[in-house]
């Protein structure tokens, strides 16, 4: 009835059918090379709201999630670390385009369609012992949910969070977070890492955002992002000015 996590303030809410309605009279669309004010506006207000820095719009959170694969990787590639694997976690579901698929390794989901990228490996969750055996010189990321979903609604252990949180300081790690089902207010705080009190390099977020509008992005710290410039990623509808007037209400009003 939610749209599968969606709707978070549940159907036709009237001030985001108010704000469509109004931005449909005077723009639906134009090109990111084109400045679009809306976007600036609702970028700054959740780099204000978060840990993050940049903000890049999707449609999806499984746009969300690539996008945050190519930060990780071009991180270490611009740093020359030779780091390019990333963990995961049993259990994990990121989406079903083709980095999503590799990194959650879900069985249920990619049969048929291997062979999947390489550089990824998945750990059991909740397991310090097993995380720091996974953990190598290639390690370039981690990414997990703070609470699975399709997991069965697991939420990973306040002392887990802070633990890879250390040990990606530690060792030159960007820790990435999935909270496109767990994020937007659903745990009682704005974002489910709030809980844990640590910060993420990466985050990608969608769902609750636009509250049924096709919606999605994904957050970054500045020093993750250093590799992400002009035309290294881009959408054609990411940012379009009828999700940021919906996306800008929902924030203010769960905010």
């Amino acid at each position: 009835a939610s749209g599968i996590a969606v709707n978070s303030l549940g159907h036709c809410h009237p001030k985001l059918v108010n704000a469509l309605n109004r931005q449909s009279r005077m723009l639906w669309h134009v090109s990111n090379l084109y400045l679009i004010k809306k976007q600036e506006q609702f970028a700054s207000l959740l780099c204000k709201n978060s840990f993050a820095d940049k903000v890049f719009f999707t449609n999806s959170g499984t746009e969300s999630i690539e996008c945050g694969i190519k930060i990780i990787r071009g991180y270490h590639s611009h740093y020359k670390t030779g780091k390019n694997q990333i963990i995961s976690f049993n259990g994990a579901f990121h989406g079903r385009t083709f980095g999503a698929l590799s990194a959650q390794k879900n069985k249920k989901y990619s049969n048929g369609y291997g062979p999947l990228l390489s550089g990824f490996k998945q750990v059991e969750f909740n397991n310090i012992e097993k995380l720091k055996k996974a953990i190598n010189k290639k390690t370039a990321g981690i990414i997990i949910e703070p609470i699975q979903g399709e997991g069965g609604i697991r939420p990973a252990d306040i002392k887990y969070l802070r633990f890879i949180r250390k040990i990606c300081n530690e060792r030159g790690i960007l820790l990435f977070l999935d909270e496109v089902q767990c994020g937007f207010g659903r745990s009682g705080k704005l974002y489910s890492y709030e809980w844990a009190k640590i910060k993420p390099d990466i985050m990608a977020i969608a769902k609750g955002i636009g509250s049924g509008f096709p919606l999605g992005a994904c957050l970054s710290t500045n020093k993750a992002s250093i590799s992400m410039t002009k035309g290294s990623h881009g959408s054609t509808y990411g940012g379009n000015p009828l999700a940021m007037s919906v996306g800008l209400e929902v924030l203010k009003i769960i905010s």
